[in-house]
């Protein structure tokens, strides 16, 4: 197969690849928001399903009243269920919300530090909610016996709290409960300064015969939230327990059905794009792990939840105790990390979703994170990181550009063995083969730089996809939000004009740039032979502005300023190979086709 050839196919294979990307990325995505969005306004109108522990042998508890729907909203709906039980309060500088004193529920939890939008005056972040509220969310911890009938503490049971208790940093709230059979608990609970509650549970016997109980856990989620569907995200169950490892389960994957797993220690949870709830019992304590739905009218419950696999037996006269932690709350890389080395929780990291080249994202994290401290900015960490790139391939992608430099010298040679051989495409590529032999020029090396950009592309993508330090991280100007598409848009002149376009004409000012980078360096290259090809390359840079303007801001400063970035070190090479370099001849051909040259004046005597 001739070089033209390859390079054609090598055009269009990477024009499919970019389709595909858009559409796994994008457009079954947004279908599959769309879908959500719809289950998420039905499931608003449906009252609450009933509590459910299910890791209890019993029936379920009976239902919580759902709040009146004359509050109007769904926040009115929530603040009605919250007075519906004593709570207490929880204030620290990372959360506020309450503990639930019937049951004992970690269920009213917000983020101070995240807000909805990027605006500051937003509304917080809500992570878990009552039962009663329109979409319930909480942590239930509790006891089951197996083969006896004991009075242990249910989602019912009131347990007291000290008058005036608060739940801080520096406060931890202790809480007692007696259940009538001889059984006295009592459960402290602290907090640290981030998200992670320590749960510790102490059961005294009073009575005169030993008692064994089993202590569980569990995680519920009353209805299935409105998710982004892309297939790079994981969102929904999760957990990593002993021999069978990373366990992600999207929402729709269980299908009414239970998914139960053994273990010695790990974690488990539910997990969003930036926020993640998880139980991490003792380490050393064998358990018994479940990831399940429960079809309720209307909705469903899904939880994940654990038990110990052996009972805790109480002596006469004596105590237990078990410890449980509860991470609520953001998933920020260094916290999660502290708290996978701090408490020796295995593969904790993992809670974000590096994907399977973590060992690619996470290291480039950690190196914008580390200019974004020197500097303030991550958009201003991304320039610096991109420049530092291009020096470690410098060597390489310098070995190209002068290949490329080459072939565009010999454009006037390649015309001539065209015009020597019109008809016969086999001599054309004999006699092309044999030129690029004696020039010692690779034809295929204008595809190197491009292939260099690709894995560091998606790692980019990845990192500003999955980790909540690039949310709400501005850059300059009207790029608030990094993780976020350019808002502007060339087809209302920016904002000049009151209209707002279809989000598939939200093309904005620095995707323009991208596409005007990338067009000034394809056309530094040797052009394709082939007029066909020509057209393709001419057209690919503004199907790569459409296609990649719904990308995240950051990576699409990014590709701008490594194009630009390109330009100059090709446009030099090119120049020290003594080629001459037509960059503002590049430029005039974007904003008018270029003429036919006029006839020549007549010559005397003509």
């Amino acid at each position: 197969m001739g070089s033209n050839n390859r390079e054609f196919i090598l055009a269009i294979v990477l024009s499919a690849m970019v389709l595909i990307t858009w559409q796994v990325f994008f457009g079954i995505p947004q279908l599959e928001q769309e879908r959500a969005r719809q289950q998420a306004v039905e499931q608003t109108q449906q009252q609450a399903a009933p509590d459910d522990a299910a890791t209890r042998p019993a029936a379920p508890d009976a239902a919580i009243p759902s709040a009146p729907g004359s509050e109007g909203t769904v926040e009115g709906a929530r603040s009605a269920a919250l007075t519906q039980a004593r709570r207490v309060p929880i204030e620290t500088a990372s959360l506020t919300g309450s503990v639930n004193l019937r049951g004992a529920r970690l269920d009213d939890l917000r983020l101070k530090r995240y807000h909805e939008t990027v605006e500051p005056d937003s509304p917080i972040i809500t992570l878990l909610s009552p039962s009663g509220s329109p979409h319930p969310y909480y942590v239930e911890h509790g006891w089951t016996a197996a083969g006896e009938q004991l009075a242990l503490p249910d989602s019912n049971a009131v347990w007291t709290a000290p008058e005036g208790a608060r739940l801080t940093e520096d406060s931890p709230l202790v809480l007692t409960y007696e259940a009538g059979s001889g059984l006295v608990f009592q459960r402290t609970i602290s907090v640290d300064e981030n998200y992670m509650f320590t749960v510790r549970d102490e059961v005294r016997n009073t009575g005169s015969e030993p008692r064994t109980i089993f202590p569980y856990g569990l995680v519920s989620r009353h209805g299935e939230p409105e998710t982004l569907g892309y297939f790079v995200l994981h969102e929904g169950l999760i957990g990593v327990l002993g021999d069978d490892g990373l366990i992600e389960i999207d929402y729709d994957d269980l299908e009414g059905g239970t998914r139960s797993h053994t273990s010695t220690g790990g974690w488990i949870g539910i997990t969003d794009k930036y926020w993640a709830v998880t139980l991490v019992p003792e380490q050393t304590a064998d358990i018994e792990a479940k990831f399940r739905e429960i079809p309720r009218t209307g909705l469903s419950i899904f939880q994940t939840d654990y038990i110990r696999a052996e009972g805790m037996s109480v002596p006469a006269g004596g105590s237990v105790a078990t410890t449980t932690r509860v991470f609520a709350g953001a998933k920020v890389v260094s916290i999660v990390d502290g708290y996978k080395e701090q408490y020796g929780i295995e593969r904790f990291d993992l809670l974000i979703d590096w994907g399977w080249f973590y060992f690619i994202t996470k290291p480039l994290f950690r190196v914008l994170e580390f200019f974004h401290q020197l500097v303030g900015n991550f958009g201003v960490a991304i320039l610096i990181v991109t420049v530092i790139v291009k020096l470690l391939f410098f060597p390489l992608a310098n070995k190209s550009y002068v290949s490329m430099s080459k072939m565009k010298k010999l454009q006037p040679e390649m015309l001539k063995i065209r015009e020597r051989y019109p008809d016969d495409r086999m001599k054309q590529q004999e006699a092309m083969m044999a030129l690029y032999k004696k020039e010692q020029v690779n034809p295929m090396s204008g595809c190197l730089p491009i292939a260099l950009q690709i894995p560091v592309f998606f790692a980019l993508y990845k990192v500003l996809f999955v980790t909540i330090e690039m949310r709400h991280a501005p850059f300059f100007g009207w790029i608030k939000d990094l993780a976020a598409p350019d808002p502007t848009t060339i087809f209302n002149l920016f904002g000049l004009i009151p209209w707002d376009p279809p989000s598939f004409l939200m093309v904005g000012a620095w995707p323009l740039i991208m596409g005007v980078t990338m067009f000034i360096q394809m056309r530094l290259n040797p052009p394709p032979p082939d007029p066909i090809q020509a057209q393709i390359f001419n057209w690919m840079p503004v199907v790569f502005t459409f296609l990649l303007a719904t990308f995240p801001a950051g990576l699409i400063i990014y590709w701008a300023w490594n194009n630009l970035l390109s330009v100059a070190q090709q446009a030099l090479i090119m120049h020290r190979q003594g080629v001459k370099v037509e960059l503002w001849d590049n430029l005039k051909s974007l904003v008018r086709p270029a003429r036919k040259p006029a006839d020549p004046p007549p010559q005397a005597g003509e």
